[in-house]
């Protein structure tokens, strides 16, 4: 399983914005791999920016 799968699961678990960080304690995995995670998936429009800096799956 790819790490942006992970990503989505825990912030759809968590059912709250989350930080980076945040993911990164709940996954247990380094930051730059969140962090690559998070760039593939804004770009593909899988999650959202409610507030500065905290990110939430997109509903699509």
């Amino acid at each position: 399983m790819a790490i942006k799968d992970d990503v989505l699961k825990v912030m759809k678990k968590k059912g709250k914005p989350m930080t980076a960080g945040e993911v990164e304690k709940e996954l247990g995995v380094d930051r730059k791999e969140v962090d690559k995670a998070f760039k593939e998936l804004k770009a593909d429009g899988s999650i959202v920016s409610p507030v500065r800096c905290k990110w939430e799956p997109a509903k699509k």
